[in-house]
């Protein structure tokens, strides 16, 4: 099988995949939904619906490459042995999706040795499903996405987010009155696949955010990428959970160095 096909094989099953763990959790989703656990603190939440779309997602995948590896968020991890890794977050916005609001995603990626080939996100409540392809562009349905020309830094539509940890979400808040009069304004969603999704579409010019794992960022990430926006963490590093950011080419340098100087990588105080 070539690079060519595999990926194309790779891309049919993560769709199929989100396809079918998008339904269960919009069709499916109780009317006495409750939190079936709590990760990093008390208000950062895990519903009986997570557990169960992760769960039908790796075993899809696993009936047709049951030597793959996965990470995912509810708790998935194998190493595998054919060099493909499924990373999967199955409700990314969860607090949303508890809440009933709209603004959540399946986030599906697939690494080849390492590096992010294939990325989909689907937004069920949107009837947006988006899917990149490393090399190839970044599309919704068969609608090809090119991220916003950089408008003037002042007229920025920039997304953000914040954790769970309240020294975490207090820095992010202080992070966010810096930069608020400094830009256009300013969105929370609580999903990062959609924030990424969405500088990829055009629906804003920039996203950042502290405190991402793996599974938050590997496949809208590589959307926001093949869309031609720019992604990275802090200066000269790639995205992590120390800070990750996408933003329109013109908008990236400027709002970095920003984020550098404001300490948005950090827990601490906040520059100058």
């Amino acid at each position: 099988m070539t690079d060519e096909d595999l990926h194309a094989h790779l891309l049919e099953l993560g769709l199929e995949a989100a396809r079918r763990a998008g339904a269960l959790l919009k069709d499916g989703r109780p009317a006495d939904l409750g939190v079936a656990a709590t990760k990093s603190s008390p208000i950062d939440v895990v519903t009986e619906m997570d557990i169960a779309a992760e769960k039908l997602i790796t075993g899809y995948l696993s009936e047709f490459r049951p030597t793959d590896g996965f990470l995912g968020e509810e708790g998935a991890s194998s190493p595998g042995t054919s060099g493909v890794r499924w990373v999967i977050d199955p409700i990314d916005g969860t607090v949303n999706y508890l809440y009933g609001r709209p603004d959540w995603s399946v986030s599906i990626a697939a690494e080849i040795d390492g590096q992010v080939v294939v990325g989909v996100v689907a937004a069920p409540m949107r009837g947006e499903t988006y899917h990149a392809v490393v090399g190839q562009g970044a599309w919704m349905g068969e609608r090809r996405l090119a991220c916003r020309p950089a408008p003037p830094f002042a007229e920025s539509l920039v997304a953000t987010g914040f954790g769970y940890l309240t020294d975490r979400r207090t820095q992010q808040a202080e992070v966010a009155r810096l930069l608020i009069p400094r830009i256009r304004d300013i969105r929370r969603c609580g999903s990062a696949a959609i924030d990424l999704c969405d500088v990829a579409g055009g629906r804003l010019d920039a996203y950042y955010e502290r405190g991402l794992n793996p599974w938050d960022l590997a496949a809208g990430d590589l959307i926001a990428r093949e869309a031609g926006a720019l992604t990275g963490g802090r200066p000269g590093e790639p995205p992590s959970g120390e800070l990750a950011l996408a933003a329109t080419p013109g908008l990236f340098d400027p709002l970095q160095h920003l984020l550098e100087r404001f300490g948005a990588w950090h827990d601490g105080d906040p520059g100058a």
